[in-house]
């Protein structure tokens, strides 16, 4: 990705250890990107609908979903985000611990554009944003981050 703009990403995770790997993967990484951070559900769709403290919020281009959190899950935030006139063509990719079918099933039932197990470890979390970024960022061509995107 070298020589664009800074990719906005969200993260939308509710453990503080894998917020942290993630973090850190990104920037070892060397991914000219923004990692904005939330912790549940209810907050994701805040963040996106620039509500309240997030008035100011960037539009991500790229969203990391974990599944199982508090408030509303990612589930929820799916099936939001995904029939959102203004927010549906943002890609998002679920990112968690579950290897259920069915979660497996739903997700992409609900839209999702990737469901990826989540690494356990750093260098795994390293490989999988270098991975990320070759195909996501480097590849495959992201709408621009404005509203017309949206039409």
């Amino acid at each position: 990705m070298t020589g664009k703009h800074p990719i906005e990403i969200l993260l939308v995770e509710d453990n503080a250890g894998d917020i942290r790997l993630a973090v850190e993967a990104f920037k070892d990484a060397e991914l000219p990107s923004h990692v904005s951070v939330v912790r549940d559900g209810e907050e994701a769709l805040a963040f996106l609908r620039k509500e309240g403290p997030y008035s100011s919020a960037p539009r991500p281009e790229f969203i990391l979903l974990d599944l199982n959190m508090p408030k509303k899950d990612g589930r929820e935030v799916l099936r939001e985000v995904k029939t959102d006139r203004e927010l549906k063509t943002i890609p998002i990719i679920v990112l968690t611990t579950s290897v259920a079918p069915s979660d497996i099933v739903q997700s992409y039932d609900l839209h999702a554009n990737g469901y990826i197990q989540k690494p356990c470890d750093y260098d795994n979390f390293l490989e999988l944003i270098r991975q990320l970024d070759t195909l996501w960022f480097s590849v495959v061509q992201l709408p621009a981050g404005t509203k017309e995107a949206t039409t």
